[in-house]
């Protein structure tokens, strides 16, 4: 059975048939979906989401992409919302320098705050590191995040980056991206992860693995990311299902 630990499912490109998607998934092998949270604005159509579904579970927090508008009350907001017996995770929450749509100094206080409000919550933290390997590094020593816990999501950095990652007991997810033919660092990264510390994961609607790579994600595709870890790794494919799916989980205490 799959797990799919991030995805976004309150997208508006799943605004005409999401019930529809959703139901399909007990009977295409996807046990669990964890539906990650961006901004406060989306937290009420998240827990809608959770509500109707007994195998979907959500996260709350601000992504890096939104931090310019935070305030101390979207902290309130979120430490109201972590209380829902379904919302098992703060995220995705972290840095991203690639489209750097908030100044960076704002991303990394607000990356901080919320760390620290999950080690206050004792919750497992989602993180997005996009091009920021450095920063995210350095805040989450600074900020003593082993005391939450979590998962990369999409994970994009060096096996030198991991044996830290790995050091500071957090798990790595790999989604569509591992499929793609130029993804390398994503491939180095699964070979060397041990099989206890790996989630898989979509990211839907984005990162669609090939070869529908340009079509709408769904976890309906995460079969492929199982697939290709397997591959990577050198053991079947059942393995890694499993693996993955008890990992999810540990990590989000399910």
């Amino acid at each position: 059975m799959l797990f799919d630990s991030h995805a976004h499912y309150n997208d508006e490109r799943f605004s005409e048939d999401v019930f529809e998607v959703l139901s399909s998934m007990p009977e295409n092998n996807v046990g669990y979906i964890m539906n990650a949270c961006s901004s406060t604005d989306e937290i009420p159509d998240i827990i809608r989401l959770v509500e109707k579904y007994p195998f979907v579970y959500g996260s709350v927090g601000v992504h890096p992409h939104e931090a310019s508008n935070m305030t101390e009350a979207d902290i309130d907001i979120l430490k109201k919302y972590a209380a829902h017996e379904k919302i098992k995770a703060i995220g995705e929450i972290g840095l991203d320098y690639y489209y750097d749509s908030s100044p960076r100094d704002i991303q990394k206080k607000w990356f901080a705050r919320q760390i620290e409000l999950a080690c206050e919550l004792k919750m497992p933290i989602i993180i997005h590191d996009r091009d920021a390997h450095k920063d995210t590094m350095d805040i989450l020593r600074e900020c003593h995040a082993e005391n939450c816990g979590g998962v990369f999501h999409c994970y994009s950095g060096s096996v030198e980056m991991l044996k830290e990652v790995l050091n500071l007991g957090f798990y790595v997810a790999f989604g569509g991206s591992i499929t793609f033919k130029k993804s390398q660092r994503p491939k180095e990264a699964a070979a060397f992860a041990p099989l206890d510390r790996i989630l898989t994961e979509t990211d839907c609607p984005y990162l669609t693995p090939e070869p529908y790579r340009g079509k709408r994600n769904s976890s309906l595709y995460m079969y492929l990311v199982t697939e290709e870890i397997a591959r990577i790794k050198g053991i079947g494919t059942k393995e890694v299902e499993d693996a993955a799916f008890n990992n999810a989980k540990k990590c989000f205490n399910i």
